[in-house]
């Protein structure tokens, strides 16, 4: 099959890209942008238009394909007229083979209309404006929500790409892959329906052939299965063809992030017409896995187990990339990326936004990040919602449920898929529920939670092949609040929304429920970000309005008003958590303490609800994990792609290893969520105060920890004691003690019962000695670092038994210099980067190995360090700020802290265009120097 693409575009992505319009998501644009309420759908309709060569041969039909429009469309090409009708999930494929011009020049003009009921925004704003979208089955979000402001075209447009497909008489459509399994994982089959039409006037004769490889080390496939099978299919048909299970022993199975590899053998299959060729081809990575899915008895809460093994869910919600659907497969890449860097396990795809892309599934089965889908509905817009509006859903119940069975075709074959669900906080209506409950149902051989153990008696006993089934792998649970999720009856117990005191997420009380779908806080970006996104009125920070009562609010300016800004106070709940480390002086001053607090608050939340692992809770998903705008709420990282320091505490907590400190009750807990027991291992605990001495240490006795399990170890007992600070460094290292080989690193800033973090302004001061070693490998536009920090400042405790980090650095020890960049032979046989540099084939290195000293006088921790990549250009204009951060980077770990004599590697990767001379800067609370290394 020859295939060609065109990405997809909104109208409002191409006015913004073609500068007809302003950014609608900088400042506050947005307002001056016309809004389809006020201006008429006939505004926002508008014509696509473009050119393309296209001559088939004999026999060969050409089929245009829109994989999405919203809503509906009138297609002209060469001036023949098809409509497109609506539903904004659902596929079009048309015939255009006697379309085409006989010269191969083809003119294609399609006339886009918005959704038919586009609502309007009231002036309070609210959870999908006037909930008018909910009678279109469409996104809600675009009328506005409480993290998002208004998208005033409603995303009208070829919002996926457009793709024209050349086959011969015959063409593959929807192929459904499933695989079962037997004897404990050992033997499995991968079964596999698909449907073959037959264009022609003729009867076709065909070759079917599967074919399924695995990819083993560099460019080498092992191929598994190479079958073929005769078909004869009558003219101007279709026919449903069912492969004989193809038998695998000990396949490579598919784990989600933290449980092991994500192993994808590539399935290809292709048909064969006597007399012509290859017809039509088709391929698609497949995950061999068993997902089941049961309410657990002990907690209430919904349970998952990937391939028999049980797993603690700890994972985000995901609205969608870009507001504007400026989708492509980079910036999926990346968001996908992010996620897994942070150990989550779930993404779940929240109703209100899209049915996600086989370019986003594709990612999630790359990194292991498994997917619960929602369908289109919300409990804000259709039903429950203030006014309550749509209690039925969508007016076109028949369109919903054909754009649902399609959504089903497009994605089920993705192994990170692991749950259908029929909306966001509300149940479909009546019959479309009942309609998916029985499209949806389980095949036997899935149904049973003993299913691995009588799989063979179903093979024998149940006719029909599983993957004759629309799905039949994988459950529908009919709402996000129900059946284990929540209080499992659809009461709105999910939540809540807002800052809270870190050790609240420890304590019973904090939520009742085994699985909570939604709970959320803050979500500031750093200080470029704010600059980069608003124009100078909006970098004032937020008044600091004390009341009555002692609490403080926080009020913010108009644009970050407009931006959804969620205070770092809750009156007459928790106290302001900024205003803990100092008043704010100033937009720099601000960001950075918000980062503090944002890396507090979730390492927090994910520590305190693994405290509770399968005692109470089986999972929990945080709402949210980005903003598909510049919001300023709930994100780990925000819409231009830089991680706030929250990503990071969230990449803390959720490690599948895990040493925490609980802060409800002072007692040090080791987390094991592997299937593997936990044995020979021992925690080092280690308190050190704002002079960089080290009142507290202790080494425990060898411990284990069963696998799943949570083990509580010892209290910390140094806030007890009578000479202990008001503000103090907690760092827990779990090691193994054959070895010592650190498997889990904590660090906490702490401070007593009382009292605040204001002395860490003083402790800004501090000058502590650092020495920073680098190597640098460029591949084109690729740039891979390993950047090796050492805090240089004097111990005052005992050494530990075991080195503060593995890394072999060759020898470097005739480096000398202050404050500047010098060099050394980089050939030391003992450098592991050489090898990952040799294995990479790249094209430059650098033949030394870079080292910086930085001067420092004091003794102590070097505190919240971060790295940051920017171009060689100034920040700084006088018209518009000039944002020099090089986006998105990958960073292995950032906004750390190092005690003394400790050193650790942060491994960083990038993309820089030619001549960017992209240079790595460091800082920190108590390192203002803006160190960088220069590329």
């Amino acid at each position: 099959m020859d295939e060609r693409r065109r990405a997809g575009h909104v109208v409002l992505g191409t006015l913004l890209k073609n500068k007809l319009i302003p950014d609608p998501f900088y400042g506050l644009n947005n307002q001056a942008i016309v809004d389809i309420a006020d201006a008429g759908r006939e505004y926002y309709t508008f014509w696509f238009f473009t050119t393309f060569q296209c001559a088939p041969s004999g026999n060969q039909h050409v089929t245009l394909n829109f994989h999405g429009i919203n809503y509906s469309a009138e297609m002209y090409l060469n001036g023949l007229k098809e409509v497109l009708p609506k539903g904004m999930f659902r596929r079009h494929n048309i015939d255009i083979t006697d379309i085409l011009h006989p010269d191969g020049n083809n003119l294609l003009a399609v006339l886009v209309h918005p959704p038919d009921h586009p609502g309007r925004i009231p002036p309070q704003g609210g959870q999908g404006g006037d909930h008018e979208i909910g009678k279109d089955v469409a996104t809600q979000y675009v009328e506005g929500w409480d993290w998002i402001c208004p998208i005033r075209d409603r995303n009208t447009g070829i919002w996926v790409e457009v793709s024209i497909s050349i086959t011969g008489p015959v063409n593959i459509m929807d192929p459904h892959l499933v695989s079962t399994f037997h004897d404990d994982f050992k033997r499995s089959y991968l079964h596999c329906t698909l449907q073959l039409e037959n264009r022609s006037s003729w009867i076709a004769d065909c070759t079917l052939k599967i074919q399924v490889s695995t990819e083993l080390e560099g460019n080498i496939c092992l191929v598994e299965h190479l079958q073929s099978y005769a078909i004869t299919i009558p003219p101007q048909s279709d026919v449903e063809y069912t492969i004989p299970p193809l038998f695998f022993y000990k396949p490579n199975l598919w784990w989600p992030n933290g449980m092991g590899k994500q192993s994808l053998y590539n399935v290809e299959i292709s048909v064969d017409v006597k007399g012509f060729g290859e017809s039509d081809s088709w391929s698609h990575y497949f995950g061999f896995r068993k997902i089941e899915s049961t309410i657990d008895d002990s907690t209430g809460g919904r349970i998952f187990k990937l391939n028999g093994e049980p797993i603690f869910i700890r994972g985000g919600n995901w609205i969608l990339s870009d507001g504007l659907l400026r989708l492509t497969k980079k910036r999926y890449m990346t968001d996908i990326k992010f996620h897994a860097d942070m150990n989550f396990n779930m993404l779940r795809c929240w109703g209100g936004g899209l049915a996600e892309r086989p370019d986003f599934y594709h990612f999630c089965d790359v990194y292991g990040l498994m997917v619960w889908q929602e369908f289109w509905i919300t409990g804000d817009v259709d039903g429950r919602g203030i006014p309550v509006s749509n209690p039925n859903g969508p007016l076109d119940h028949d369109l919903f449920l054909l754009c649902a069975r399609d959504t089903v075709k497009l994605l089920r074959n993705h192994a990170s898929l692991a749950l259908w669900v029929g909306g966001n906080e509300q149940v479909p209506p009546v019959d479309i529920n009942k309609a998916l409950k029985s499209d949806l149902k389980l095949h036997p051989m899935f149904a049973s939670s003993q299913a691995s153990d009588s799989q063979e008696k179903h093979l024998s006993e149940e006719a029909t092949d599983p993957s004759k089934y629309l799905d039949g792998t994988r459950v529908y649970v009919q709402g996000s609040m129900w059946d284990g999720f929540a209080n499992g009856k659809g009461d709105f117990t999910d939540g809540p929304y807002e800052i809270q005191y870190p050790e609240s997420f420890f304590k019973d009380s904090f939520y009742k429920y085994g699985f909570n779908p939604e709970v959320g806080s803050v979500g500031v970006p750093v200080a470029e970000t704010i600059r980069a996104t608003m124009p100078p009125e909006g970098w004032s920070i937020p008044i600091f309005r004390k009341r009555i009562d002692g609490y403080i609010e926080e009020v913010p300016n108009p644009i970050w008003d407009y931006h959804k800004f969620i205070p770092y106070s809750k009156p007459g709940k928790v106290h302001d958590q900024i205003e803990l480390y100092g008043h704010p002086k100033d937009l720099d001053d601000f960001c950075e303490k918000a980062q503090l607090v944002n890396y507090a608050q979730y390492r927090a939340l994910l520590e305190g609800w693994t405290s509770f692992m399968w005692t109470k809770f089986t999972g929990v998903l945080i709402w949210k994990t980005q903003n598909p705008w510049t919001g300023l709420r709930g994100q780990f990282y925000d819409h231009l792609h830089d991680q706030t320091a929250g990503f990071y505490g969230c990449r803390c907590a959720a490690e599948p290893i895990h040493v925490q400190l609980n802060l409800a009750s002072y007692f040090i807990e080791v987390v094991n969520t592997t299937a593997d027991e936990l044995a020979d291992v021992a925690v080092e605990i280690s308190v050190w105060d704002l002079d960089g001495t080290s009142p507290y240490y202790k080494v425990t006795e060898k411990i284990v920890i069963p696998p799943k399990k949570v083990k509580q170890i010892m209290e910390m007992k140094y806030p007890k004691m009578k000479d202990a600070k008001p503000v103090y460094f907690l760092l827990l290292k779990l090691f193994r003690l054959s070895d010592n080989r650190i498997l889990s690193r904590n660090f906490y800033w702490l401070h007593l019962p009382g009292k605040d973090y204001k002395l860490l302004e003083q402790y800004q001061q501090k000058k502590i000695p650092l020495k920073i070693y680098s190597e640098i490998l460029v591949s084109g536009t690729k740039h891979q670092l390993r950047m090796i920090v050492e805090n240089k400042s004097t111990k005052s405790v005992a050494e530990s038994i075991h080195p503060a980090s593995g890394i072999d650095l060759g020898d470097v020890s005739g480096s000398h210099s202050t404050g500047k960049e010098t060099t050394h032979d980089g050939n030391e046989s003992g450098s592991l980067w050489r090898k990952i540099h040799s294995s990479l084939g790249v094209a430059r290195t650098s033949d030394n190995l870079r080292t910086l000293e930085v001067d420092g006088t004091d003794s102590g921790i070097a505190f919240f360090l971060h790295f940051s990549v920017h171009t060689s250009g100034s920040s700084t204009a006088e018209e518009k700020y000039n944002d020099t951060r090089i986006l998105p980077v990958h960073y292995s770990d950032n906004y750390f802290s190092l005690a003394p004599g400790e050193q650790t590697s942060i491994d960083i990767s990038f993309e820089a265009a030619p001549g960017s001379s992209p240079r790595v800067v460091l800082r920190g609370w108590n390192h203002h120097l803006d160190h960088a290394v220069m590329i």
